[in-house]
């Protein structure tokens, strides 16, 4: 059985292989893959030089619109995704292939079929062939809600979200969670990165963004959007919503009009 939690480690273990090409690490992959497919809250790929898919499961397959995984293939994030944030996926891959960095729980904003956001931690790295050479990328994407487990602590932590959902357009302090949770500040840190990956500052963040890129679907000026997800500064909200969505308010509602 795969652990969903472990999941994040197998593109270094397909890494490390150390293939001769891309095509022998297809090769090779070929009789994982339908495993992959039973992973309803992950979805997994590999990528060559020009960030197009080689192969992908059915999971990705399913949240782009496809019945099978077959219509992703030789295609971009950007042309298979909404596209409010296709070109940002494209041109994270492409700096993954180009400056071979590895991007490790990258907190991104997913849109899906309902158009409702949804939120996932990626992880994407360079492959590189036996001369050493990037020959493409592989990446896994866990939703955040399959990271939740059966902790002690989780139904402390729920009221906390509940708390957080239910004020996230107001002022909301850290001693406010500590309290609702009955735990120290450094129990409530550790426990809210065990079950949510996230920090409880980023909880807040990740809450008040969900409503604010519904509401940028709208017509509501984007100062509004601001005050009614809690951020006095406009400025501040433009920079927390670029930094985990990739686009800045103002061209998150230009993709998603187009």
């Amino acid at each position: 059985m795969i652990d969903t939690a472990q999941l994040h480690r197998l593109p270094e273990a397909i890494a490390s292989q150390a293939p001769e090409d891309i095509h022998s690490l297809l090769g090779s992959m070929a009789l994982v893959i339908p495993l992959l497919d039973t992973l309803p809250n992950a979805v997994f790929f590999i990528k060559d030089l020009q960030a197009r898919y080689l192969t992908a499961n059915l999971t990705l397959a399913q949240r782009c619109g496809f019945k099978n995984v077959a219509p992703l293939l030789g295609k971009t994030s950007t042309e298979v995704f909404p596209a409010v944030l296709g070109p940002v996926y494209t041109e994270q891959d492409q700096r993954v292939l180009r400056q071979g960095i590895t991007i490790k729980g990258q907190l991104e904003l997913h849109l899906y079929g309902s158009r409702e956001p949804g939120w996932c931690l990626t992880h994407k790295l360079p492959l590189h062939g036996r001369d050493g050479r990037i020959i493409g990328m592989a990446g896994i994407s866990l939703d955040l809600q399959a990271a939740r487990d059966a902790h002690p602590a989780y139904e402390r932590l729920a009221a906390v979200d509940r708390h957080i959902r239910e004020h996230y357009n107001e002022a909301i302090r850290l001693d406010d969670l500590t309290h609702i949770a009955d735990l120290s500040i450094a129990q409530l840190e550790r426990y809210c990165k065990r079950i949510f990956h996230l920090t409880p500052r980023q909880m807040i963040h990740k809450v008040r963004l969900e409503h604010a890129s519904r509401l940028l679907l709208g017509e509501l000026p984007i100062t509004d959007v601001a005050l009614q997800c809690g951020y006095t500064d406009h400025s501040a909200f433009s920079r927390q919503f670029k930094a985990l969505t990739g686009v800045s308010p103002r061209q998150f509602r230009q993709n998603a009009a187009h």
